[in-house]
């Protein structure tokens, strides 16, 4: 039997469930008290703890030896574990993850997924899918690493503050943004976040703009679906995503999540991404 397991960054929502995934929490501290990620915190914790100290929640991965003590029941009861972590290049956790699968040789493989959220979730589904259709581990490990690379993981946040603050971007954007009022497309890209172009104007214009030009960047894409994940955005933002999207896409299913605490802790409220799988386009 195969067990598909990931980082609590996925943000897979009530499809962790649906698909039999197993959840890694990361940790998030709040001053210098710890919490689980998607267990004892919730996304309005951190807006509200944010907004009384004008700080930023740490994070941190879970250690070598709790990976170990996550994967050892799994591998008890026979099951071979392939474990989808959060791109290695954003946190440590990937490497954690590969050192304590060394103390499970050919029973636990650790996908780099070299993405996060549900750009990280994308290829938590196709692992399902391939484990349903009967694939074998070193299959689906295969295969999932060939999608990697056409995994389009990007989203546009409101404000740059949490950004800002956590290091992700420079005082320079930071206040040009405020000053200037525009919104940057923030995309991963071998693993990184990188700013690419700017969108000016409300929220719903900018992610209406933001969705026109991934269908212009993207004329080929797997169709199975995509998701549609945000920040605990405004429902009008939300809903102009859900009808461009309608628009210029054709996918068998639209899905959408709420990013979790480790997420939202970066990119703050309101931050909206539309994330499926590219096909090789010219």
């Amino acid at each position: 039997m195969i067990q598909i397991t990931s980082d609590s960054t996925c943000d897979l929502g009530k499809y962790v469930e649906a698909r039999g995934i197993g959840i890694m929490p990361l940790t998030v501290i709040l001053g210098d008290v710890p919490h689980s990620d998607g267990v004892d915190i919730v996304p309005q914790d951190i807006f509200d703890y944010v907004e009384r100290t004008g700080e930023l929640p740490k994070t941190a991965a879970p250690s070598i030896g709790d990976y170990e003590d996550f994967f050892r029941p799994y591998v008890e009861e026979g099951k071979t574990v392939i474990h989808f972590s959060i791109s290695a290049k954003a946190s440590s956790a990937c490497s954690y993850a590969q050192e304590a699968a060394k103390a499970f040789p050919g029973k636990v493989f650790v996908v780099d997924s070299k993405a996060l959220s549900t750009g990280q979730g994308l290829l938590i589904m196709k692992a399902a899918d391939l484990r349903d259709a009967g694939v074998s581990a070193e299959e689906i490990v295969e295969k999932v690493n060939v999608l990697r690379p056409y995994v389009n993981t990007s989203f546009v946040p409101d404000r740059l503050d949490y950004l800002y603050k956590g290091g992700r971007c420079s005082r320079m954007a930071f206040y040009g943004a405020t000053l200037l009022k525009f919104h940057p497309l923030i995309e991963m890209r071998d693993g990184q976040l990188t700013a690419d172009k700017k969108y000016r104007g409300g929220m719903v214009k900018c992610i209406e703009q933001y969705i026109d030009d991934l269908a212009v960047k993207y004329p080929k894409y797997e169709k199975t679906r995509c998701f549609i994940t945000n920040s605990m955005a405004d429902e009008a933002v939300v809903e102009a995503a859900r009808k461009k999207v309608a628009e210029k896409f054709s996918f068998d299913e639209v899905l959408e999540t709420v990013a979790g605490s480790v997420i939202t802790g970066h990119c703050g409220r309101n931050t909206l991404g539309v994330l499926f799988i590219a096909e090789e386009n010219e």
